[in-house]
């Protein structure tokens, strides 16, 4: 799987998202995702979110998934 095909899937599922997925080679990938829909989710629920947009490509076609998740305000304290 190539990381504009998990960029289109999460983008697709998580409608208000900004999302940037990263990738050197192709198999393991960095998600950094941006949406309120993780508002008062733990940070396990927030990840839980994110592999049930890409079901069962993770662990198949995405061999290794780093996820970054972050509420629009969490991402503001970040810069």
């Amino acid at each position: 799987m190539k990381k504009d095909q998990i960029l289109r899937i999460l983008e697709e599922a998580l409608v208000d998202a900004k999302v940037v997925v990263k990738s050197d080679d192709e198999t393991h990938f960095e998600a950094i995702i941006v949406s309120d829909q993780f508002e008062g989710k733990s940070r396990i629920a927030r990840h839980q979110l994110v592999y049930g947009c890409l079901g069962d490509a993770v662990g198949n076609e995405i061999h290794a998934l780093s996820i970054k998740v972050y509420t629009n305000n969490e991402w503001k304290d970040q810069s």
